[in-house]
């Protein structure tokens, strides 16, 4: 089995859902407080582990992250501090895109920084593939952003085997994770190793073998989306919904927990990211933080099946 990716612990908590609006108005005192709520919830809940991206809220989340840490001296140390960069968001007339070129990898690299007030990154990603990028040219920022005690390990996002393996071909610094969708709801990364010579494969756009690629190479998975938005754990009842909160009575846990434990039962070792802000709901993914998952052999497929609303082929 595969350790936690990159250290991070049983499981993240990410910001993507702090600092307020996606426009570029300035964040509030209360996008503030609502900041203090959710990460003082996730610590509680034994979350060690902060997941950012320099683009989201447009740079707001990391900002209040930052005023979070320059208000608790003593939280930067006690943390892992993970950010992405790689996508530029639309803006006006010009265009989103993705951009892993080396002078801009540095520069956003230095803005996150500014804007978490810390002086190191322990985890960066790169956010998306870029097309255009010159490996080579990576492989230079990022050996620069190491030398210079910027970021201290690396790791990439939504990406395929083959193109990891052709990025660490250049790198001086190893991979260390891989974080992509994965959850009860979104299991092409599982069903793309059981679908091979079915009609079915046809259908799934997962790259064959990245899992099995990363768990091989030592790259932790990192699984964002994991709650599946609430798709099994809340809103109107649905067999699987229904089967996921007999399971978490039976195990004394909550339906989030369950959920969770689905992907940690994996022998990838999959570490789920948690984006929910609302505390009790963080909370209620305490015992994936801190329990071995507890779904027997038998109970996995049988989420699994449920899920999918079709027998395995």
């Amino acid at each position: 089995m595969t350790g936690p990716a990159a250290g991070t612990g049983r499981a993240l908590y990410g910001c993507m859902g702090l600092g307020g609006s996606w426009d570029d108005s300035a964040y509030t005192a209360a996008d503030v407080g609502h900041a203090e709520a959710a990460v003082g919830a996730a610590l509680d809940a034994g979350i060690t582990a902060f997941d950012h991206a320099d683009i989201y809220r447009r740079g707001k989340s990391e900002a209040v992250f930052g005023e979070l840490l320059s208000a608790s001296p003593g939280l930067r140390a006690r943390i892992i501090l993970q950010s992405k960069c790689g996508i530029r968001l639309p803006d006006g007339e010009r265009p989103g895109l993705y951009d892993l070129r080396g002078p801009t990898i540095v520069r956003r690299v230095e803005e996150s920084l500014a804007r978490l007030r810390t002086d190191t990154l322990d985890v960066l990603l790169l956010h998306r593939p870029d097309p255009l990028a010159r490996p080579e040219e990576i492989a230079g920022a990022l050996g620069s952003l190491h030398r210079q005690g910027l970021v201290r390990r690396f790791g990439v996002s939504n990406m395929s085997a083959a193109q990891i393996a052709r990025l660490r071909e250049q790198l001086d610094v190893p991979l260390v994770v891989n974080q992509l969708e994965m959850s009860l709801g979104h299991r092409a990364w599982v069903e793309d190793g059981v679908l091979v010579n079915t009609a079915a494969s046809a259908g799934n756009g997962f790259p064959h073998g990245t899992v099995e690629y990363c768990a091989a190479n030592g790259i932790g998975l990192q699984a964002w989306g994991a709650l599946a938005r609430g798709r099994f754990t809340g809103g109107s009842p649905t067999p699987t919904g229904d089967l996921v909160r007999a399971l978490a009575e039976s195990k004394g846990t909550t339906p989030e927990t369950i959920v969770l434990w689905w992907l940690q039962r994996h022998p990838a070792g999959i570490a789920p990211v948690i984006g929910t802000t609302r505390p009790a709901r963080i909370a209620a993914c305490r015992d994936a933080v801190l329990r071995e998952p507890g779904l027997t052999h038998e109970e996995w497929y049988e989420l699994w099946i449920s899920a999918r609303g079709a027998p395995l082929p």
